[in-house]
């Protein structure tokens, strides 16, 4: 039995439910660091202990030559598990080809080599472990995600081909790893991913072993709140709404629309202050602060602690709950949480027009009437020139006294210049 991975965190888990729960006798673990892994003695002592046979291999899997003598030396094999990977986090602009190359090589070049390297193998079953990074996404974890995805394929094309293969997309194990110490938790609860507890992770390895799973499966804890609150924004994946049920009043733009229907209602600085309250309590759940009274709305956002992924959640938490569609760079063009609430009380409370607005907005109405008017533009010119007589003399006696004049050109005027005059005199 090969194991990849075999030394890390979920490695380890394996290898011991390999040999206590399904009888496994001769093992193989490989992992980067091999024998110098942290922990490897105890746990070689401890499958020993029970007649397991161990051998513990430094290799990189992403060296094709180097993995086919690790597999050549192992003997004829009776299943692989593929746990093996590496994690490097990143929104998609920051990924570059060695970034991507990193972590496809041992996820998806490992797994190919050893699908090509066992073929000839009867094996038992070829177990990869996979993400849920691949089907459902995540932020941050596009290459991850990538990697994952191609995981799933393999095990579909062995399957097809007639050769044994499961990929289970694993969401979080409650268990420390290489991998795993480097993911944000909190981040992934709000997603509505929950912590897989040990045993329930191992049950779920158990049954794809002993059962006839599909070649792609999930094996995750759902946090119920996190989904909601992903359901009520509708940033929840359509793969996932199953999951969750929410009144039909909830879903879609209604909340958005609810928001901008309640800030309508309000004057611009009571806006302002209903919108700062919003962003402080998104900031707060983002850095995960109990209490929104701890973030300084005149503290910019990087001193904070924002980084990439937490100002992409942000700003995913503000289109929810807005309905806008704001840039990536939203927390750079507007670093604090006074000067991004002005931005958003700009955008969703405009001010209202100026007089001179209102006026030009109107005569641009009239002119578009007079344009349309035909037969009838006379007498809609004479309407307008009792109006305007009557705005003139309002206006004053300096005016007033040239309302003749006014008048006058107006009466020869073309449409085009009766609104040049309204244009040049008033």
């Amino acid at each position: 039995m090969l194991v990849t991975g075999g030394t890390g965190g979920l490695g380890a888990l394996v290898a011991r439910r390999l040999v206590e729960r399904h009888g496994v006798r001769d093992l193989v673990l490989v992992s980067r660091r091999g024998p110098a892994a942290v922990g490897v003695s105890d746990l070689v002592a401890d499958l020993e202990e029970v007649g397991a046979r161990v051998r513990v291999l430094a290799c990189d899997v992403t060296d094709r030559n180097a993995l086919a003598e690790v597999v050549a030396s192992a003997g004829p094999l009776a299943g692989v598990v593929h746990a093996a990977g590496v994690l490097d986090d990143g929104v998609v602009g920051s990924l570059t080809p060695e970034r991507v190359d990193v972590v496809l090589g041992p996820k998806a070049d490992a797994a190919w080599f050893l699908h090509e390297l066992t073929s000839g193998m009867p094996l038992r079953f070829f177990v990869l472990f996979s993400s849920l990074a691949g089907v459902v996404g995540n932020a941050g974890q596009g290459n991850y995600a990538a990697a994952n995805a191609f995981l799933d394929g393999l095990a579909v094309h062995r399957r097809e081909a007639g050769l044994p293969a499961v990929s289970v997309a694993w969401g979080l194990w409650d268990v420390e790893s290489g991998m795993t110490g480097g993911l944000d938790v909190a981040r992934l609860s709000r997603a509505g991913v929950a912590p897989l507890r040990v045993e329930e992770g191992l049950g779920l390895f158990d049954g794809v072993l002993d059962g006839d799973a599909e070649p792609v499966v999930i094996g995750a804890r759902w946090d119920a709140a996190g989904l909601r609150t992903r359901a009520e924004g509708g940033d929840l994946p359509g793969v996932l709404r199953g999951l969750v049920r929410l009144p039909r009043r909830t879903q879609g733009k209604g909340a958005a629309a609810g928001l901008v229907a309640r800030l309508a209602e309000l004057s611009r600085d009571e806006a302002l202050r209903s919108l700062t309250d919003s962003v402080r309590d998104h900031v707060a759940a983002v850095l995960a602060h109990g209490d929104p009274d701890q973030v300084d709305v005149d503290q910019a956002f990087n001193q904070l602690g924002f980084d990439s992924l937490t100002a992409v959640e942000l700003r995913n938490r503000l289109n929810a709950d807005t309905g806008l569609r704001l840039p990536a760079t939203l927390v750079f063009d507007h670093p604090t949480v006074h000067l991004l609430s002005a931005y958003l009380a700009e955008v969703l409370v405009p001010a209202p027009p100026t007089a001179e607005e209102t006026l030009r907005t109107a005569l641009e109405r009239v002119d578009d009437l007079l344009a349309s008017a035909n037969g009838e533009a006379r007498s809609m010119r004479d309407r307008l020139t009792a109006i305007l007589q009557g705005a003139l003399t309002k206006l004053g006696g300096a005016v007033q006294n040239d309302v003749g004049g006014v008048m006058e050109k107006i009466d020869s005027a073309s449409d085009e210049e009766i609104f040049a005059l309204i244009d040049n005199d008033l």
